[in-house]
């Protein structure tokens, strides 16, 4: 009868089983200790009994099958195996818990957490001692929270694969991946799917959040109180919203995409000196943007269309950079309710309103006459939506005609005074639109 534990060379108090054969043998000698690599063959608690004969640095090679039973990982060691390597908790707490630094997980497929988010079960749980820990190219599924990386810094979790809860009820889910106090770590190249949020981040700083892609779920990604952060060329698609970024300061947020979201494409709140642009929200999103309390951020060259509302401005948005931005075909180009005059272009330079009827008889690219996308009628239907009822009485269109004859009848808002000519080309491919090259 074969043993579930293997080694590729014969060590103390371990032989190999006959008939096996043996791996390439990893001999390295780092710090004083030898590492080894393994055979490990599925089974009930075979895995966890390998971890327990493990020495620090050994590679424990997973074969096809299912490894029954949770796994606690208190050693820094490899796990490597192929998807048809499974680790399954069968519904019990959390499949794998990593309490040792420098822990590598590879490959393999994590499955049946618990259910319960007041104990926080998971497919992979990493506590404070895993720092620098790599999940790369794993796929996660049936766990209520995929990855939690609770505390380590500088943890790597990159191109894994991670289908999420399908509770109708969402805030019952689980998220894809959960960070907490997870200073340093990164997370790119995942494909996540259902759960209640893609990534989310609570209390960090230092992170950097790339090339992940998003759908079927309330948030792709939703980030609170992370500072000096990164969220760069994410792709979301047919979730509740896209990038909710809540009270966190000096972000760099660009080159992601929010096509055929429903709610919102990108929503501040509380995100401040923060660099916002080059991304790009498409395809029926109630809101393309959605900015409160946001101040002092520089939001450039970013691309909205089709949306019912362009941009919703409020609560005392204050000195933000807010030019080059494109606005095509959106119901209502901005939504902003309050009496203070805001200047929509910087150094000469304003937005693209796709329903400004202007003429650039000078040439140089930017209107003769300014932009102004609300008027009185607008804010009074905001303040109170019953007057819907009289928008096409003749009062109404009088006082629209006042405001176009005697400017300074305007209640303050929004005013680009140097809007662009000419959109940039923005193509559809797979992934979404994109902007030309020529751009």
């Amino acid at each position: 009868m074969r043993r579930p534990f293997v080694p590729t060379r014969p060590a103390a108090g371990i032989k190999p089983a006959a008939g096996l054969g043996f791996l390439c043998i990893l001999s390295v000698f780092a710090g004083g200790l030898r590492a080894a690599e393994y055979r490990v063959e599925p089974g009930i608690n075979t895995l966890d009994t390998a971890i327990k004969k493990a020495a620090a640095g050994d590679v424990l090679q997973l074969q096809p099958g299912v490894y029954r039973g949770s796994v606690n990982i208190d050693r820094t060691i490899t796990l490597s195996g192929s998807v048809d390597s499974v680790i399954d908790a069968e519904g019990t707490g959390r499949v794998v818990t990593i309490s040792a630094p420098d822990v590598v997980i590879r490959g393999v497929t994590v499955r049946g957490s618990g259910t319960r988010l007041d104990i926080e079960d998971s497919g992979i749980f990493v506590q404070p001692e895993g720092d620098r820990v790599l999940l790369e190219a794993n796929r996660l599924q049936g766990n209520l929270i995929g990855i939690y990386l609770k505390g380590p810094e500088d943890a790597i979790v990159r191109d894994n694969f991670i289908v999420g809860s399908r509770n109708p009820h969402k805030n019952d889910r689980g998220n894809g991946i959960h960070l907490w106090n997870s200073p340093g770590s990164v997370v790119e190249g995942n494909r996540l799917e259902f759960g209640r949020d893609g990534v989310f981040v609570m209390a960090s700083q230092r992170n950097i959040f790339r090339n992940n892609r998003f759908s079927d779920m309330r948030y792709a990604i939703h980030y609170m109180y992370t500072h000096d952060s990164e969220v760069s060329d994410n792709v979301s698609t047919r979730n509740d919203s896209a990038y909710a970024l809540m009270f966190s300061d000096r972000l760099k947020v660009t080159g992601n995409v929010s096509i055929s979201d429903r709610e919102r494409g990108i929503f501040l709140n509380a995100a401040n000196k923060s660099d916002i642009h080059d991304n790009i929200v498409y395809g029926g999103v109630h809101k393309c943007v959605f900015m409160y309390n946001a101040n002092m951020n520089t939001f450039t060259e970013n691309f909205f269309e089709g949306c019912e509302v362009g941009i919703h401005f409020t609560a005392g948005s204050e000195n933000n950079k807010i030019s080059g931005n494109t606005f095509i075909d959106n119901r209502t180009q901005v939504k902003y309710v309050g009496t203070r005059h805001i200047e929509w272009s910087f150094e000469g330079r304003g937005n693209y309103w796709s329903d400004h009827p202007a003429f650039d008889l000078d040439g140089d690219g930017i209107a003769d006459w300014p932009y102004r996308p609300n008027d009185m009628v607008d804010q009074l239907i905001w303040k109170h939506p019953l007057a819907k009822l009289l928008i096409n009485t003749p009062a109404m269109q009088v006082l629209r005609w006042s405001q176009s004859e005697f400017p300074a009848l305007f209640p303050g808002g929004v005013t680009d005074s140097a809007p662009l000519m000419q959109a940039p080309v923005v193509v559809r491919t797979d992934n979404g639109p994109e902007r030309s090259p020529e751009n």
